[in-house]
């Protein structure tokens, strides 16, 4: 699966925010070229602030393979991970984190921190940014647009 293919799923995964209108991001873990987890954000649906679609993705995924060592893993995500996220991934030990659009707001893969290359944390992962970023971007800001 290319990157590209894994940010299509994710891409699809977002989608399905918008129904409960939620922010329209999707994230997925893939482990041996196989998505193990895809979800969506669920923040509005569920009423918990922590429902972001990678929180979601890496629970399930920690469900799937029976551990929360998650170091085999790629974490692909539409939006640039925030803060919560970024740390969420590098408690789980992942190994390389995607994403398409950057977030100017709450990015901490690159934009505002960079918590996942950080030497001062005890593990860093492998970043990979701008992946169909238009198109991410696109759905975030037709979403936000739609709202005002």
């Amino acid at each position: 699966m290319t990157l590209e293919e894994a940010m299509n799923v994710a891409i699809e995964e977002a989608e399905k925010a918008v129904q409960h209108e939620d922010v329209p991001v999707g994230a997925l873990v893939i482990v041996d070229e196989k998505v193990i987890a895809s979800r969506h954000n669920e923040r509005q649906l569920t009423g918990d602030p922590t429902a972001h679609a990678e929180i979601l993705a890496l629970r399930d995924a920690a469900a799937e393979l029976g551990t929360w060592y998650l170091n085999q893993a790629t974490l692909v995500t539409t939006l640039e991970p925030c803060p919560m996220c970024a740390g969420a991934a590098l408690n789980a030990r992942v190994a390389h984190v995607v994403f398409g659009a950057h977030d100017p707001k709450a990015g901490a893969a690159e934009t505002l921190y960079n918590l996942l290359a950080d030497p001062r944390l005890n593990h860093q992962a492998q970043i990979t940014s701008g992946v169909l970023a238009d198109e991410c971007g696109e759905i975030l800001s037709n979403f936000f647009r739609d709202r005002r």
